[in-house]
């Protein structure tokens, strides 16, 4: 854990899809695509108890329009795909 409350191995996948557009797992793609229901669903104990502070990295680590919407996640990985 960390000053986020995020697990590492999240802290992580999201530097990774951050800097080099690496998909990340159920979860995290549900948490940064906006969709609670789903995020929740697919957490396991340790995580759904973690996304307030997954959702705070992400806010002030994670470019603007990278995260939010499906459609800003898509943009996001395929952005600059030549």
């Amino acid at each position: 854990m960390n000053t986020w409350h995020v697990p590492d191995n999240v802290k992580g996948s999201l530097i990774r899809y951050r800097d080099h557009k690496i998909p990340t797992g159920g979860f995290l793609e549900a948490v940064l695509e906006n969709d609670l229901i789903s995020a929740i669903e697919r957490a396991d104990d340790e995580n759904v108890q973690c996304i307030p502070g997954i959702v705070r990295f992400c806010y002030e680590n994670l470019p603007f329009g990278s995260w939010g919407s499906r459609e800003n996640v898509k943009d996001w990985i395929n952005k600059d795909v030549k």
